[in-house]
């Protein structure tokens, strides 16, 4: 479940994530855990070009993962949509120690910049690569619902 949701993102998550357009997707983005600012400032950055532009750090040598499998499923039992997707696996996983990641939606997926990239949720995770495969568990990554 996210540690945090954007700003920029508080209310879209489900239509993002139900991915509205014809080569969107949704991305996650492995951030190293020295230098990773604080929930209270990074839930400000409107874009990954911005969050990259501050203090913290993106894991490149694991790369950035696109999300299959997404899904936003109305719970009306609970009054809320949960937004899942697949675990996602590195293979022999190297590179600096990860601190959290971040699920971003890319609205086309055939160009454009960080600066199109919004990030959506952050996920605390502490991992260090150490050349083995790593798989980070999904279990609905977020879930919107209305405060009554």
């Amino acid at each position: 479940m996210a540690n945090i949701v954007f700003n920029v993102a508080l209310g879209r998550l489900a239509h993002y994530a139900s991915l509205p357009a014809t080569n969107d997707a949704l991305v996650l983005v492995p951030l190293e855990a020295s230098g990773l600012v604080a929930d209270s400032t990074m839930r400000d950055y409107d874009d990954l070009n911005a969050l990259l532009g501050g203090a913290s750090n993106e894991q490149t040598t694991m790369g950035r993962k696109t999300l299959s499998s997404v899904t936003a499923t109305v719970d009306d039992t609970n009054d809320r949509v949960n937004l899942d997707c697949a675990d996602v696996t590195w293979t022999a996983a190297t590179g600096n120690a990860i601190g959290a990641v971040v699920i971003c939606y890319d609205p086309d997926t055939t160009g454009g910049t960080d600066a199109d990239l919004i990030p959506l949720t952050k996920h605390d995770v502490a991992m260090t690569p150490d050349g083995s495969d790593f798989t980070l568990t999904v279990a609905d990554f977020a879930r919107a619902s209305s405060a009554a």
